[in-house]
């Protein structure tokens, strides 16, 4: 579970609907290939996880996967190195063909490699010529050959040829001897390697390069802007075809596009990059994760609670915050000749709404459970839709309990975040308990009965996890969660921070049973992370074809001619009175109409024709199980109400 997964690719086509025989061709013809999706996501391409069976209806529908795996950096070798020298090899390739081109860093990333440079901004043209030198270079088999030389000996051949980001960089070296890597006698470059042994071990048809971006020099804003070439590049021709693809259906995926085609949400550019608007459809999505996680947290012993978005500037200062966190914090604002600070962080309040009384070990443990909106500052390079924001809302909770009580309310909370997550069609996890840091508070006993606890709630839960040593935050231990989605990618949702340094920092107690004041252990938890980051993998783990409860319209009622209008108005009426998010659209032809409700993913489409209309009934087409024929309204209702208590397909 908590090891690197490899993705797998599916050319096979999905089958197509079988002939059917139907209620609607009373109305109109239907082609099956235009309106009617063959699986629950009409997929032509599929990806999943190797080794996984296709999971249940509440989730996006997986098929059985095919034969050519995707390796990842972590598991094989071979890859890490390939990608390693195609960084070089198209560095080099960059100062054949620019010369005046300055070198700055190239490392190896998830799914390909980097180069950022100091050069005249690049076109797509430019990286065709640059692909073209790439591939010559690799066709010379030149070997890679590593090379130690002292620092003075590094600096004056960095001088000679005029690289001041390389001179940068090898002052930030610490260790002794520095390390060269030589592409033939033509080019080096400062490196600690891997490589392969010759450019030839390369497969150039498993290379590409894919955009260039902006990118300041150390992340600085301050600093010059360089331009970022990103490439991809695989073990074969075939493994880079199947990564073609599983990127084409990432961006179909793509939750910003979904959001503006299903109007879910938006960044409104007069408002602000990093601020997101939720429209009426995002929004009804919105409050079904909100109430169904405060009803969860009740159910878990949590209180809920709601807290200031603004408070004092001193609070942070006794946080920490301003100390650690200040370019990530807004500028303060004077009140009344006090400073006060857009929260970064919900846990101060928490902390000050513990310290309203006296705490007893009885009370203990106490939890406390927010959706409390805060602002962070992020570079308008680096916002991305709702996965980077400046103003987002945390599903944060914040447990204060005894030492003895850690294993039992980890184990708690790891029940809790499987329950959340399951709800919305994640059970696949990938799972780090993260040990202590060499820089860290809190005595060694603490630590080692906090790593302890987590450990063993861990293990008590049957999760199977791996062990950052020496990765915890200098805080406390923690858990993090990685959740996985439809296309086997891991996002970063849930985490357990337990925490020994705000609990010091603010001083907060509880009387034990010699009513002698002690610190209680307090633990930071989130499940979802955010709401905007975690509806933004909702749409893209969808497609933005959710499910029947989760969906923002559930049935879209359909006259086939005007002449049905008030029936249909009708039937509107008593869908939304029983709870079924139901609209009415009218207006143009019934194919058209289908047409419409098939692209915004609407679940349930009910047809009225004059029959229907002198039956009482309506006549059912469900996006995910086909034609259900006609049905008298009340039973519609019924099985609607049913389906979505059970969380299933209609």
């Amino acid at each position: 579970m908590a090891s690197s997964h490899s993705l797998l690719f599916s050319s096979s086509f999905l089958s197509k609907p079988s002939s059917f025989t139907s209620s609607l061709r009373r109305f109109v013809y239907l082609p099956t290939r235009r309106f009617w999706p063959s699986q629950r996501h009409g997929f032509s391409t599929v990806f999943a996880v190797a080794t996984e069976p296709a999971i249940s209806n509440t989730g996006p529908k997986k098929t059985e996967p095919s034969t050519v795996v995707l390796p990842s950096n972590e598991s094989s070798d071979k890859l890490l190195k390939i990608r390693h020298t195609c960084a070089h090899v198209m560095a080099m390739a960059v100062q054949k063909l620019f010369p005046d081109a300055k070198v700055t860093i190239g490392p190896w990333i998830d799914n390909g490699f980097y180069y950022d440079f100091d050069m005249e901004p690049l076109t797509d043209k430019d990286l065709k010529r640059i692909k073209k030198e790439m591939d010559r270079i690799i066709s010379r088999n030149l070997p890679l050959l590593r090379e130690e030389v002292s620092r003075e000996e590094a600096k004056e051949r960095i001088m000679a040829i005029n690289e001041p980001y390389k001179m940068e960089i090898l002052e930030g070296i610490k260790e002794e001897p520095i390390t060269v890597y030589h592409i033939g006698n033509e080019w080096w470059d400062l490196c600690a390697g891997p490589h392969v042994e010759t450019t030839g071990k390369i497969n150039k048809k498993a290379v590409e390069l894919e955009s260039v971006a902006g990118a300041y020099w150390r992340g600085d804003e301050k600093r010059q802007m360089l331009q970022r070439i990103y490439g991809t590049a695989w073990e074969s021709e075939e493994q880079l075809k199947a990564y073609l693809h599983f990127k084409e259906e990432a961006k179909r995926r793509d939750h910003r596009r979904i959001g503006q085609d299903l109007d879910l949400f938006s960044i409104q550019d007069e408002a602000g990059g990093g601020l997101v608007f939720w429209h009426p459809k995002g929004a009804i999505v919105r409050n079904i994760i909100e109430e169904s996680w405060k009803k969860m947290h009740v159910e878990h012993g949590y209180d809920l609670i709601y807290t200031p978005h603004v408070a004092k500037a001193d609070l942070w200062k006794i946080s920490g915050h301003l100390d650690f966190y200040r370019e990530n914090m807004y500028d303060q604002m004077e009140i009344e000749d006090e400073l006060y600070q857009l929260r970064p962080m919900n846990c101060p309040y928490h902390i000050l709404l513990y310290q309203r009384k006296r705490q007893s070990y009885r009370d203990l443990p106490i939890r406390v459970a927010e959706l409390g909106t805060v602002y962070r500052y992020e570079l308008s390079g680096s916002l991305h839709g709702l996965f980077r924001v400046r103003g987002f809302t945390q599903d944060d909770a914040h447990i204060f309990c005894l030492e003895d009580q850690i294993k039992d309310e980890i184990r708690g909370v790891l029940d809790l975040t499987e329950e959340i997550l399951s709800r919305f069609g994640f059970n696949k996890y990938e799972v780090n308990l993260s040990t202590r840091p060499e820089k860290s508070v809190g005595d060694d006993d603490i630590w080692e009965k906090a790593t302890c606890a987590l450990r063993d709630a861990l293990d008590d839960k049957g999760w199977s996890y791996e062990v950052d040593e020496g990765g915890g935050a200098f805080y406390g231990p923690k858990i993090d969660l990685k959740i996985e989605d439809a296309l086997g990618r891991k996002w970063q949702c849930s985490t357990i921070q337990v925490d020994f340094n705000l609990p010091q920092r603010f001083d907060i107690t509880y009387v034990d049973t010699n009513s002698d004041k002690k610190r209680p252990i307090m633990i930071h938890r989130a499940v979802l992370g955010s709401l905007e980051r975690f509806f933004g993998v909702l749409i893209e783990h969808y497609a933005g074809d959710f499910p029947l409860w989760l969906s923002p319209i559930q049935v879209r009622v359909l006259p086939v001619t005007d002449n049905q209008l008030e029936f249909c108005k009708e039937v509107s009426k008593k869908l939304r009175a029983c709870g079924v998010r139901a609209e009415l659209c009218h207006g143009e032809r019934l194919p058209k109409l289908i047409r419409n409700a098939e692209t915004q993913k609407i679940p349930l489409m009910a047809v009225v024709g004059p029959k229907e209309v002198e039956t009482g009934t309506v006549t059912v087409r469900s996006r995910f199980g086909g034609e259900l024929g006609t049905i008298p309204v009340d039973d519609f209702i019924n099985k609607i109400n049913i389906a979505v208590e059970t969380r299933t397909a209609l």
